[in-house]
């Protein structure tokens, strides 16, 4: 056997695992353990100390359990034991036990001098999943709301559970996505904003949205979303698209939808995204638009490839970007949150065989990867109202969007993971465009920067590490919401809230934690900030809104919009 054949005997092996785990690396996980063992092992301090607190917790939990103290409480945001019926035994006391079973393993599991920190967390990790799984909330005999909706329902509920577990199953085993709801068509329900496709390469569909007023800003708008998700969150819909809301604001707006790539497009590059995607829409726009200069907005990991392409303007003296925006965009991936668990060398090898075997990421393994860090809220959570309560999944259209995920391409994302958040190149001054470096530093465009306070993916931390790699103005908003609904915040939505602070070129970095204590924050939505801040950032000319396509340029509108590549299964 040659050395060729042998490696892709290994490969293949490995990618047939890798199916079987889910992508994740049981080498990763089992190095933890053994990190965090053989810690633990040499700390007999720590060891005695863990013995007394669990003597301590269950002193605590026998007073909890006579009705003489109150006993562990749920961590805020946990709101599996939210049910009356918890308060009452022999409920009371199976929360209770759970309860106290958590506080002793997140101390347990702390990380202990000498161990890797990335193993401590990563032990945290699993250890929560593991309790998540056997909590008292996830069994029909153990959930007083389960036992409560039985005797209601005379057993109905486990009937319709069934049936549902049923047709998740059939579908699972078929390989088969779930049936697009009723009332949440994309072009018709969803992502109806007015417009047309005036632009397609194999990459992406760039769509051009129809005027809505008389006169609009000089400065066009090119929004740049991640490609790990349908653009249309951005044009949900109509009181919720951000997209028909610039467009009623006077600005001309162009949107790119990436393809959702098939194992044909397995070698698509990181640069082929800036290349063939970023440069080439923003070159279409002038062309259309005739303007010299144009706003661009990223959003997640639309925001770092745009950051990426600005930069690389920057270096070469290219001064077309009149501002740039990243909603929830990192630049810096060293505080990348949990998913910073499921990356490291092994890790990634894992995924990459995986991968090479199929030609990208398949959908379900991503969505998995995110639904596992909020496993509590989006696992079992759903489980038990699906399964046990046999009721329906809740359905709005935030939620239809969710369901319709797109795939990554094998070659793109392996160098996605390793190069931004294996080795975080960008901002160590080791990511080059063409051959040579790039620098954050060298971009002159005004910034707008936006973090969610309850972000999992994108933590605001790390989405503010902006302002330490960037010299050059640059206004900071951190806003109430996770990933997806703070920036989804229409104006007139209740609890909403924003911090806005303003950072002027020349002036010192301020560290995020001081910064948000000198921040107060303003009730209503960011959406009005940015607008305002866009308006002020261009030259305050107006004037008639260009066609929609330039066909005498040859790009002539193609079909109305959303295209085609949204539409793709």
């Amino acid at each position: 056997m040659t050395d060729t054949d042998s490696n892709t005997l290994d490969r293949a092996l490995r990618a047939t695992r890798a199916r079987a785990t889910g992508g994740l690396s049981p080498h990763s996980a089992a190095s933890a353990w053994m990190d965090w063992l053989s810690h633990l092992a040499a700390a007999p301090g720590r060891m005695t100390a863990l013995t007394q607190q669990a003597s301590r917790i269950a002193g605590e939990t026998a007073l909890a359990l006579a009705g003489r103290s109150e006993g562990p409480q749920p961590a805020p945001g946990d709101h599996r034991f939210d049910h009356p019926g918890w308060a009452l035994p022999p409920f009371r006391a199976m929360k209770t036990a759970f309860l106290a079973q958590e506080a002793w393993w997140t101390e347990a599991t702390a990380e202990i001098r000498g161990m890797r920190k990335i193993s401590a967390d990563r032990v945290n990790f699993m250890v929560r999943q593991g309790l998540d799984m056997v909590s008292p909330s996830n069994f029909p005999l153990t959930n007083p709301e389960v036992v409560e909706a039985a005797l209601k329902t005379g057993g109905r509920n486990f009937v319709e559970g069934a049936r549902h577990l049923a047709e998740d199953s059939a579908r699972m085993i078929a390989q088969q996505p779930a049936p697009r709801p009723e009332g949440f068509d994309v072009g018709k329900d969803l992502a109806v904003t007015p417009g047309q496709v005036v632009y397609r390469n194999d990459l992406f569909e760039l769509i051009q949205y129809t005027p809505q007023t008389e006169t609009v800003h000089a400065e066009p708008l090119l929004i740049v979303p991640a490609w790990i998700m349908k653009y249309y969150i951005l044009d949900l819909s109509p009181p919720k698209s951000l997209i028909a809301q610039l467009v009623a604001q006077g600005f001309t707006v162009f949107a790119i939808s990436w393809c959702n790539p098939t194992a044909e497009q397995s070698e698509l590059s990181l640069e082929d995204y800036r290349r063939r995607g970023v440069m080439e829409a923003l070159e279409a726009v002038q062309v259309i638009t005739r303007a010299p200069r144009v706003h661009a907005c990223g959003y997640c990991l639309g925001g770092t490839i745009l950051a990426i392409a600005a930069a690389a303007m920057a270096r070469d003296g290219d001064d077309r970007l009149a501002s740039v925006t990243l909603l929830a965009g990192q630049t810096d991936f060293s505080e990348a949150g949990e998913l910073m668990l499921f990356v490291d060398e092994s890790q990634i090898a894992f995924l990459e065989d995986m991968m090479w075997d199929k030609g990208y990421l398949d959908a379900p393994q991503m969505a998995g990867a995110f639904q596992i860090l909020r496993a509590r809220d989006l696992v079992w959570s759903r489980l038990l109202r699906r399964y046990l309560l046999g009721e329906e999944d809740p359905m709005f259209d935030l939620s239809a969007w969710n369901m319709d995920a797109t795939r990554m391409p094998y070659r793109m994302h392996s160098e996605y993971l390793r190069g931004l958040f294996l080795e975080n190149r960008l901002t160590a001054g080791r990511f080059s465009v063409e051959g040579r470096v790039i620098a954050l530093k060298d971009i002159s465009a005004p910034f707008f920067v936006l973090g969610t306070e309850k972000d999992h993916i994108a933590p605001w931390r790390s989405v503010y590490k902006t302002a330490l790699f960037t010299d050059g103005d640059l206004t900071f908003v951190l806003t109430s919401g996770g990933h997806n609904g703070g920036v989804l915040s229409v104006p007139g939505q209740p609890h909403r809230h924003f911090r806005q602070g303003h950072r002027p070129p020349g002036r010192n970095y301020m560290d995020p934690d001081t910064w948000l204590t000198r921040h107060d924050p303003q009730d209503g939505s960011w959406w009005p900030v940015w607008f305002d801040w866009l308006e002020a950032k261009s030259t305050g000319e107006r004037g008639t809104p260009p066609p929609l396509g330039r066909a005498e340029a040859g790009l002539p509108p193609l079909m109305a919009a959303p295209g085609s590549y949204v539409l793709q299964t």
